[in-house]
Formats: C-alpha cells, structure tokens, sequence
C-alpha cells in the first residue's frame, strides 16, 4: 500500500474515532496552554491538570509567575516529573515574555523556541492549539506509533514531524495530533500491545514490525 493511501485510510479511522478532539491539557488562554504543556514533559496530563489550578490561582500571568521564587514553584508543581528543572524553566519564562513580549505569547514559532522551557514540540502545541496555526507536534507517543503504521523511519521526533506533515493535508495536521495521542492511550500502547488485533497497526503494521514487537513483549513477560 502506498504511503499516500495508507495515510488517507487511517486518517478516515481516527476522524470516525475522534471527530472532534478535546485538548486535553486544561488551560484557559495561551499563556497557560504554554505552561501546562511545559510542565506535560514526562508527566501524564491528568497530573498536570491537578497541579496546574493550584499554579494558576497564584500565577495566571506571566508577571506574576516572573515574580515568584523558583521555590515557591517548585513546591506547587513537586508532584510533576522534574519539578526542579520546570520551575526554574516557568519563572524564566514568565520574566521572558514580560522583559522581551509585553506580557504576552508570542504567535511566531521562532520566538516561542527561545522561551525558556519551550522546545520544539511545546511550540508546535501553542502554535496549533492556541493560534490555530497549521503545526505537527511530536512527541515519543506520535514518534512510536508513526514508526509502527510505516509512515516514517525518523529515527527523532523532529525526523517524524517532517515525514508525517508530507502524509497528511496541510489543514489535518493539528487535528490529527490530538487524534493519534488519543488512539495511542486507547488502542495502541507501547507495551504489552498485539499489533495484529489493533484496528490501524493491524493492517497498516508489517509483518515483520508485528513479529518483532510480540518476541520483544514475549521477553518481557519472561522477566
């Protein structure tokens, strides 16, 4: 099957799954959509989304996040994977977009990357989600899942994006992320996963793919 036909086929799967896809993280403008997805880096979204009112009742500005100690952050946020680091990172960004936007996020991709704590995929979550600005974030969910439909052999994530925004219509592409982070948490985790029973991975997996994952998840029961 050609990549083109593969890429419409499931496309069509995730837009009768998910035809109209929450974001998941909860925000209330682009200021706090960019903190919350700072602070979503190796933690699950459902904890940030517990830790995020507690943020945002004494921090729902750049300002006054810029005015706090990293420590008083560091105590809301320590449920968080790697709260030392976000803190420090969060009250950076606060005094950023004070001293260098106005107090304000800025709705360019370049500018957004040189924020503290803003890398490559949280700028493409703001600019998508929060500017509705055609963007493809990858994370380590999308990376996995396009390795496993044969859309894309990057062996990053930013080699993902690339392959995966030439598969898809310029217009799907913020769509189809939450779309497919939404089927890797309900159909095709990374453990433990029969490829051969999932309604994409088992037709659109090869077989050598399908082959290889149940002799790794075989060893891994055996441990």
């Amino acid at each position: 099957m050609k990549r083109a036909e593969k890429a419409a086929r499931i496309q069509a799967i995730l837009d009768a799954l998910y035809p109209q896809p929450d974001i998941p993280l909860t925000h209330e403008d682009p200021f706090t959509l960019t903190v919350a997805v700072v602070l979503s880096a190796q933690t699950t979204d459902k904890k940030v989304n517990q830790v995020t009112p507690r943020l945002f009742a004494v921090a729902d500005t750049p300002a006054k996040l810029g005015a706090m100690s990293v420590e008083a952050v560091r105590e809301i946020i320590r449920e968080v994977g790697l709260a030392p680091q976000k803190a420090k990172a969060l009250v950076g960004l606060g005094q950023a977009l004070v001293a260098e936007h106005g107090g304000r996020v800025p709705d360019d991709f370049d500018q957004l990357v040189q924020l503290p704590g803003v890398g490559r995929k949280t700028a493409n979550v703001v600019m998508a989600q929060a500017f509705g600005q055609p963007a493809f974030p990858v994370d380590t969910h999308i990376h996995r899942l396009a390795a496993r439909w044969g859309l894309s052999k990057g062996r990053t994530p930013d080699h993902t994006e690339a392959d995966l925004k030439r598969a898809f219509p310029r217009d799907s592409w913020s769509k189809l992320h939450l779309q497919i982070i939404y089927f890797g948490r309900e159909h095709c985790p990374a453990l433990y996963h029969d490829l051969s029973t999932c309604p994409i991975c088992g037709w659109a997996a090869s077989k050598a793919r399908v082959a290889d994952e149940a002799r790794r998840n075989a060893g891994l029961r055996k441990r």
